[in-house]
């Protein structure tokens, strides 16, 4: 281990904050992280009111999402080029001040093609803040004190997409859409004053690199319409719709000639060689598809509350929320500990709770209570800082300080990327397998069908005519049809987190302090 006398300096020759200073400093960088990440997810319950009021279809809503996300995955991988330009501190307090001043716009907004503008500006301010808040405070944080740092961190970047449709939901309903931007103005103000007052004067060391076009073009272009079909494939049946086609085929192409070019480029727009770093790529692999399976579950879960059993936004945010009891309970345990544990046994039994909670999912059925459907959740939270905090630290440790911004901004491009690739394929699934169920359940009601022939017949003795009596069946069987489609899914991913054990087991210790040679 380092020597934590007064001899411990940061990469500028400062010695780590201490007390008072530190604290405000993690509040303030926890808070500009949680308002970034919770922004991802506010939205989603706020649609149906924000196309209301400004007189768009709930489809076209959606474009509030969407350009968000797209904004912000296509400067998360720029983080690293664009700190080393400007610095790193002013490159975040830069960052929160854009993303305060075009939340504001927002609220403001009075049409459609003025909140996309504005919530595209937004993302692109958010896109480098997540990545450099965990590196500040890995630079402020004494080499001891990491681990807390890490948890702190991992901490408010899993609460807030938990926490974000219920406040959203709550905010929608009881106050009006625009302040679920507005909600951000003082939380960044706050953040961003703390952070340049405290670390102004430790601003990290500028190159002046040429800009590399073709680089950023290809950036651009590649996961602009990759973003884009993701977002938007399910809605136009993929694809069977040229446009969505179109957008994969130039995604492929600029993605794979941005691979080709950055390798062989002298100053990289995106710093590739992090990959040939055999813990940052096997770290890297297993959280973005952690991410992949964890997400799918999060999506599905609270949809199928809301359509098939008929929860609304706010019941439905209550049944998801309890997985973050225990998270933010033990993340600190984790984090202060994290020097005394093997890591890739951790994450293991992460992948392991997360496979058995997916699999308890799967055996649910329509008749399931609320209590029933909380439980599995608030095991699951128990999961959750054991797979985020020990893989932050596995695929940071080795790396040099000078590294640490590229490798977080490229780690976290790829934990958003499996987020929105997890969101299409599991919603596009669930929707499929749904149709596949309905067909074979439907082969079941016929007139030989005892179970079938009494329900009609107690319908029809009802009062309902014929006619109608079938079509309460319908929604039955679709009800039915759902919800072992729900089921598949949570199978699905209960056998991905098994087969991503081995994958973290490719990783070799010592994880030592990261932004630093491991001690």
């Amino acid at each position: 281990m380092a020597d934590h006398s007064n001899e411990e300096k940061t990469s500028e020759g400062l010695p780590p904050l201490h007390g008072t200073a530190l604290v405000l400093l993690t509040i303030a960088v926890a808070f500009s992280t949680f308002m970034e990440v919770l922004d991802m997810t506010i939205v989603n319950v706020a649609v149906p009111h924000i196309a209301g009021s400004l007189g768009v279809s709930a489809n076209e809503g959606t474009w509030t999402i969407s350009s968000y996300s797209l904004a912000s995955a296509i400067m998360q991988p720029l983080t690293g080029w664009i700190a080393r330009r400007f610095g790193e501190v002013k490159t975040f307090v830069v960052s929160v001040a854009l993303f305060v001043v075009f939340s504001m716009m927002c609220g403001l907004a009075t049409s459609m093609p003025m909140l996309v503008f504005a919530r595209l500006m937004q993302g692109a301010g958010s896109g480098p803040m997540v990545a450099l808040s965990l590196t500040l405070l890995l630079a402020s944080y004494p080499k001891a004190k990491q681990g807390i740092a890490l948890a702190l961190w991992a901490m408010t970047v899993v609460v807030a997409p938990i926490f974000g449709p219920i406040l959203g939901g709550w905010l929608t309903d009881n106050f009006s859409w625009p302040w679920i931007f507005y909600i951000n103005l003082p939380v960044g103000v706050l953040a961003g004053v703390i952070t340049w007052t405290l670390l102004h004067k430790r601003e990290t060391k500028t190159f002046q690199s040429p800009i590399d076009v073709v680089g950023l073009v290809l950036l651009v272009a590649g996961v602009g319409c990759l973003q884009f079909m993701l977002d938007n494939g399910n809605d136009h049946d993929w694809f069977a719709s040229p446009l969505i086609a179109t957008l994969g085929i130039i995604a492929l192409v600029c993605l794979t000639f941005l691979v080709v070019w950055e390798l062989h480029a002298k100053h990289p727009v995106v710093d590739l060689s992090l990959f040939k770093q055999r813990n940052f790529t096997a770290g890297v692999i297993a959280l973005s598809l952690g991410m992949f399976a964890f997400f799918g579950i999060n999506v599905v879960f609270p949809l199928w509350l809301q359509t098939t059993l008929g929860y609304t936004a706010t019941w439905a945010g209550l049944a998801t929320a309890p997985v973050g009891i225990l998270a933010f309970l033990l993340s600190p345990v984790i984090g202060r500990n994290m020097q005394k544990l093997e890591l890739r046994a951790v994450v293991t039994f992460a992948f392991v709770v997360f496979a058995s909670t997916s699999y308890w999912f799967s055996t649910f059925d329509s008749g399931a209570s609320f209590s029933t459907l909380v439980l599995p959740r608030f095991v699951m939270g128990v999961a959750i800082p054991c797979f985020f905090i020990p893989l932050n630290q596995i695929y940071l440790s080795g790396l040099p300080a000078s590294e640490i911004a590229s490798a977080s901004g490229l780690a976290n491009f790829f934990r958003t990327l499996g987020s929105s690739v997890s969101t299409a394929v599991t919603v596009t699934l669930w929707q499929h397998r749904g149709i596949l169920h309905h067909a074979t359940l439907t082969e079941n009601v016929t007139n030989a069908s005892q179970p079938a022939t009494q329900v009609v017949g107690q319908l029809t003795h009802g009062g309902l005519g014929q006619t109608q009596a079938l079509g309460v069946v319908d929604q039955l069987v679709n009800k039915e049809a759902l919800t072992l489609a729900v089921n598949d899914i949570f199978l699905l991913c209960a056998v991905l987190f098994i087969v991503l054990i081995p994958v973290i087991w490719l990783a070799k210790p010592p994880f030592g302090s990261a932004g630093g040679p491991a001690h």
